[in-house]
């Protein structure tokens, strides 16, 4: 079973339990993933469908950033609990020691030496980590790395 046709049944469950947040997060995930599918005139697999999950959480991140600037506390909670929701869909993510071990061995094999290899290293780290690491924190861990070789 697809991760769309998991996102589909979850929405039926929530429609039957009532449960709100639920329903509105998984409505607006799949929403989302619609309109991608119509965009590229096919259906996503489940790479693209957790991208889009993935797209989808760090919008929810942002809200709550932009949210605690404005001191609406509702809705920092309602964007925890749309990302509690969402993440549920979500492999799980890679621990920090994994990454810097994937980090280290990626170097290697691409043979990077430098800060200007950068765009090589996460060229070739990105497929492997597949929505397990944020991008921002695997940017992060590689540029630390490559300026400490």
């Amino acid at each position: 079973m697809s991760l769309k046709d998991d996102l589909n049944n979850a929405l039926k469950e929530a429609m039957r339990a009532n449960d709100a947040i639920r329903k509105n997060t998984l409505r607006l995930a799949l929403s989302a993933i619609k309109l991608a599918e119509v965009e590229k005139q096919e259906d996503l697999d489940d790479a693209a469908v957790t991208a889009i999950l993935q797209k989808e959480v760090k919008s929810r991140k942002e809200t709550q950033v932009d949210a605690e600037k404005a001191g609406r506390q509702d809705m920092i909670a309602e964007a925890a609990d749309e990302i509690k929701v969402l993440e549920e869909y979500l492999p799980e993510a890679m621990s920090e020691e994994d990454l810097i071990a994937l980090v280290k061995a990626t170097i290697e094999e691409v043979g990077a030496s430098s800060p200007a290899d950068m765009g090589k290293v996460m060229g070739a780290l990105m497929p492997k980590v597949q929505g397990r690491a944020d991008g921002g924190q695997l940017s992060a861990l590689v540029r630390q790395q490559l300026q400490g070789s």
